[in-house]
């Protein structure tokens, strides 16, 4: 052993190695890559620069810089010669155990394995030929040259499968123009908002050069016929398929997609895939052919002009203005970034005004788009709206319109788009739009205009183009939640609160326990004033035969008896949820739902926990949470709430645990949630209040196995 060199070793393991090379190259498809060999293969990557540089090394040692004279210069080539032969056959074995895992397009990687072999027995048998290569100035020189050219081979098509189609020399080639800016009348649900989320987050490892899980998602067929594991989506399936399935996995899951450490979905495109699939996954709906209310459409509003969202002639308003006119109820926001346009959205079906609408006046001149979908106005309420002479977009779905003061709106000459979907307009009530030149799009979903009248009105107007959907017997309107008024959510004795409702005949249930009020056995309200006494959780619905009943209204309104001489945090606030401290929760004032206002203690990293102190004892018989349930904003119910209390701080006992129920989908707008807990009256001086925070967001939220948030604004002692 003592007379063979380290050189002749490493010369027959590189021998043998490429050996075993052509023995796989030729025939390895018939071969099962074990586990550990897998494992080496994803290595390639990792070890192919190697062989790179030090055949580039090779090629200018051997051809410009080494002299037949000097021995420590063919000693030196040696070793770089060996070297680069030895890594030049690791990376290709490395990258035959990789080829096997599949996915790949068979053409491409037909040429990078070959060119791949290739430079590895070139850099072999240029070490052992080298003698008569340093002879001979241009054999030597041609091996070179083969050499550099088989490594680009391999390099070009190395990153066409990695990076896709022409990726070394795509920046040299005629660029692509960009898309012209697509309008939201002309997009395409499929084409123009999911396809650039496929894209973008997904045809990296799933095109027809790399098709990983033999998945290919190029062409509206490939997507429909799917991968080895199955189809992307059925709607029958209990998770609609597995595209939705992979996405909501948690991320540090292997089966996660996009992969860790891949860009990955937004919530907006999370939402955008679900309810694309959910509505039957259309390659040719329109986002305008949606309903209005529709959520991939509202979606949609924020990724596309409409064709009227051009050029202006008014001035913006002034941003004081418009941040003195947002709310909780009304949100007053740009249309477009420098453009003076302005859009209005209104929320809150029981905290709706009409003086609300006469306070836009100031920006009259600006209101571009209005929505007042399901808010409660009515026919004098168009008076105000008249007043907007460059409202182009009007929104009156499911308000309490009956279209006898319709003709009010002739001034909005600038009009493109109205719905009256879900109102009690009548065909006699739409004579008036034959002076709205303007106007090329009528929504009359759920309407008395029968089919019949429709037809007559679109020969009447061919210049508008009107919705009214399905026309037959079994239609039936869903009637608006009923309005609580009375503010007085926090009291001392009692309060009163009225239920209204503004369709004749109609019903208003109610209850008092948080529980769904039903047609049959839930006291009915009589229009008179409902006396509040107890903390309690109001829940009302309107119910008429042959109307689909409301959607529940609710309102938690609290007792406030007892009041703590002091209060203590055992620990403080997330910094960026801080109220006013302690006597954020007994200064009896109840938070809105803005998460980001002064009124809310915020929760994550660890639990809420207080110490309520009293100079003389009290008994004490419940205590009362009001907190807030943002699940977008991940604010969730506390995972459990315990109260104990006793004589000290250091003689506590359990007086009451509960355990919020959680929400179980997406969906439900920020709310304002109360939870009571009520057990055996008790003689005490301290209190001790917990919540504990959700500790793993669920699958099905967009940030599954995060920590969640809690909130709370007040604490009510009785």
């Amino acid at each position: 052993m003592t007379g063979i060199s380290w050189r002749t070793v490493f010369y027959n393991i590189c021998l043998a190695l490429n050996c075993l090379l052509l023995f796989l190259a030729l025939f390895g498809a018939q071969l099962q890559v074990p586990t550990g060999l897998q494992v080496a293969g994803r290595m390639h990557p990792l070890v192919l620069h190697f062989p790179i540089v030090l055949l580039l090394l090779a090629v200018v040692w051997e051809t410009a810089v080494q002299t037949r004279s000097n021995p420590l210069s063919r000693q030196a080539g040696d070793v770089l010669l060996l070297s680069t032969a030895l890594s030049a056959v690791m990376a290709a074995l490395m990258g035959l155990f990789l080829s096997q895992e599949g996915g790949y397009d068979d053409d491409t990687l037909f040429w990078h394995k070959w060119s791949g072999v290739a430079v590895s027995l070139l850099a072999w048998g240029w070490y052992a030929g080298r003698g008569f290569l340093r002879q001979a100035k241009l054999p030597a020189r041609l091996v070179a040259a083969t050499g550099v050219a088989a490594l680009m081979i391999a390099g070009h098509q190395g990153a066409t499968l990695t990076h896709g189609e022409n990726y070394l020399l795509a920046p040299a080639g005629p660029q692509d123009q960009p898309e012209a800016q697509v309008l939201l009348e002309d997009a395409l649900v499929f084409q123009h908002l999911v396809r650039p989320i496929l894209q973008e987050k997904c045809m990296g490892c799933h095109n027809a050069t790399k098709a990983k899980g033999e998945l290919v998602m190029e062409t509206e067929a490939l997507l429909l016929k799917g991968g080895k594991h199955g189809l992307l989506w059925d709607s029958t399936a209990a998770q609609s398929g597995l595209l939705l399935q992979r996405i909501h996995l948690p991320g540090d899951e292997k089966k996660h997609m996009p992969p860790k450490g891949k860009a990955q979905l937004t919530e907006a495109e999370i939402s955008i895939l679900y309810h694309w699939i959910k509505s039957g996954a259309s390659f040719s709906q329109k986002v305008m052919d949606l309903p209005e209310n529709d959520s991939v459409r509202l979606l949609a509003v924020s990724h596309f002009q409409t064709g009227e969202n051009t050029t202006y002639s008014f001035a913006a308003a002034d941003e004081a203005t418009i941040k003195r006119l947002n709310n909780d109820y009304r949100v007053v926001y740009p249309l477009a970034a420098h453009s003076p346009a302005l859009g209005v959205d209104f929320f809150g079906i029981n905290a709706f005004q009409s003086e609300y609408l006469r306070e836009l006046q100031v920006i009259k001149e600006q209101v571009v788009s209005l929505n007042l979908h399901k808010m409660p106005v009515r026919d004098e309420d168009l008076q105000a709206i008249a007043i907007f002479p460059n409202l182009r977009i009007l929104h009156l779905s499911a308000t309490q319109i009956t279209g006898a003061t319709l003709g009010a709106l002739k001034t909005l000459q600038a009009l493109r788009q109205l719905s009256l979907s879900g109102t009690a307009v009548k065909a006699t009530d739409l004579a008036w739009l034959r002076a709205m030149p303007q106007l090329s799009r009528l929504y009359l979903w759920n309407t008395a205009v029968t089919a019949q009248e429709v037809a007559v009105w679109r020969q009447q107007l061919p210049n508008i183009q009107i919705e009214s959907g399905f026309q037959g017997d079994t239609i039936v309107a869903k009637l608006n939640a009923p309005i609580i008024a009375g503010d007085r959510q926090v009291f001392t004795t009692s309060t009163r609160v009225k239920l209204k409702n503004f369709i004749r005949g109609a019903v208003v249930r109610y209850t008092l326990d948080g529980s769904l009020p039903d047609s049959l056995t839930s006291p009915v309200s009589t229009g008179d004033s409902l006396v509040i006494d107890r903390t309690c959780v109001l829940s009302t619905r309107t119910f008429l035969p042959g109307w689909i009943s409301s959607d529940v209204a609710t309102r938690s309104f609290y007792q406030a008896g007892l009041i703590p001489d002091s209060v203590v945090l055992v620990h403080p606030p997330n910094p960026q949820y801080p109220g006013l401290g302690a006597k954020t929760l007994t200064n009896r004032k109840i938070g809105d739902t803005d998460a980001k206002s002064n009124r809310w203690l915020g929760y994550r990293e660890t639990n809420l926990e207080a110490f309520l102190y009293f100079r003389q004892p009290v008994v004490l018989s419940s205590v009362s949470f009001s907190t807030l349930v943002n699940i977008g904003g991940y604010i969730l119910p506390a995972q459990q709430i315990e109260v104990w209390g006793g004589s000290s701080a250091q003689q506590l006992v359990l007086l009451k645990k509960l355990r919020p129920p959680q929400p179980a989908q997406m969906g439900a707008p920020a709310a304002r949630v109360g939870f009571d807990c009520p057990f055996a009256a008790r003689s005490i001086r301290v209190l001790k209040i917990v919540l504990r925070p959700v500790p793993k967001l669920p699958a099905w939220h967009p940030g599954k196995g995060e920590r969640g948030w809690v909130f709370l604004d007040e604490v009510f002692l009785n």
